[in-house]
């Protein structure tokens, strides 16, 4: 059998900056984006697609909040609106790869998964919740209000010049995917499968009840996860920039073509990766390479995943 490769797709692979977010401009994006990865299609390979959902979960929280305010309908809780991204950017990727797929005479089935992922009630993350969601800014009165009515958390920050309060959630580790036998078992018989979007729906299991949870799960963190508890051959992580750098945005940035798992484990613990989302994909990476032999990461842009070219971690 051809390679069993994870492609985690990356926020632009939806939604650009400076974009309102419209069905019609997201569906413009995964088209590009889709046309990226078919040659990895088209060379036979099991294909399993991972994605986040960052801007769309922050607008069903917004349509929460209005609905709320205007009619008095109840908001939904987080893992529902996590659910609900799932549907919504799963249709958009299966439908527009249908269409890819029969304009090059391929014939292969594809189905997109609300997929639900494991974590821990005790996870550290749930005493110190740090991922921001939802509305940009709230004012103090409106923080006040939601931290009694509701125990939200917020966090004040200061970005762009504008000071404002944020509210957070926990973003706890992901510890099992739910379905993975089924996703492994789709993928196998040629089906492309859309899974783990947004990082997976958050659910805890105590006993034989399951429940949701109010966090957001990192969207490489959990596709690593999938990745090796399936025994994937390669996980691509897609991003915004063609490699990784060191000392990204600075004179002195250097992109990184080629290097090991003890490589980067060492640049990681120096910090070289900076404060940005970087760090959270190398980790993402080790711990998918360093779970098998024969195992390869590779993280680019949309250019460099139809190419093969950006920077590939190894053991």
């Amino acid at each position: 059998m051809n390679k069993l490769i994870i492609i985690a797709l990356g926020g632009n692979a939806l939604l650009k900056n400076g974009q309102k977010g419209s069905i019609e401009e997201q569906n413009l994006n995964v088209r590009e984006t889709l046309h990226s990865i078919y040659p990895l299609i088209e060379q036979g390979n099991r294909i399993i697609i991972t994605h986040g959902n960052g801007p769309q979960v922050g607008y069903i929280l917004l349509k929460n909040d209005a609905g709320e305010k205007v009619y008095q309908i109840p908001q939904i809780p987080l893992d529902v609106a996590v659910a609900d991204t799932q549907s919504e950017i799963g249709y958009l990727i299966q439908s527009e790869l249908y269409s890819l797929l029969r304009q090059n005479h391929i014939d292969r089935e594809i189905i997109s998964t609300n997929t639900m992922v494991r974590i821990s009630p005790d996870d550290p993350a749930f005493k110190n919740p740090t991922k921001r969601i939802g509305k940009t800014y709230y004012d103090k009165a409106e923080v006040d209000k939601l931290t009694q009515e509701k125990a939200w958390i917020f966090k004040e920050e200061t970005k762009n010049g504008k000071t404002g309060w944020r509210r957070v959630v926990p973003s706890p580790k992901p510890t099992d995917i739910i379905s993975k036998k089924t996703i492994k078992t789709l993928a196998d018989s040629d089906a492309i499968v859309i899974a783990v979007g947004g990082g997976g729906v958050p659910v805890s299991i105590k006993g034989n009840t399951m429940y949701g949870e109010e966090a957001v799960i990192d969207k490489d963190l959990a596709s690593a996860l999938l990745a090796t508890q399936i025994g994937a051959d390669m996980f691509i992580i897609l991003t915004d920039v063609p490699n990784v750098y060191i000392n990204y945005g600075k004179e002195n940035q250097q992109a990184l073509e080629h290097i090991t798992y003890d490589e980067a484990v060492s640049m990681l613990e120096q910090g070289v990766f900076g404060e940005g989302n970087m760090s959270p994909k190398i980790q993402a990476a080790l711990n998918f390479i360093k779970a098998g032999e024969n195992r390869e990461v590779l993280i680019t842009d949309l250019d460099g995943v139809a190419i093969q070219k950006g920077t590939r971690i190894v053991r």
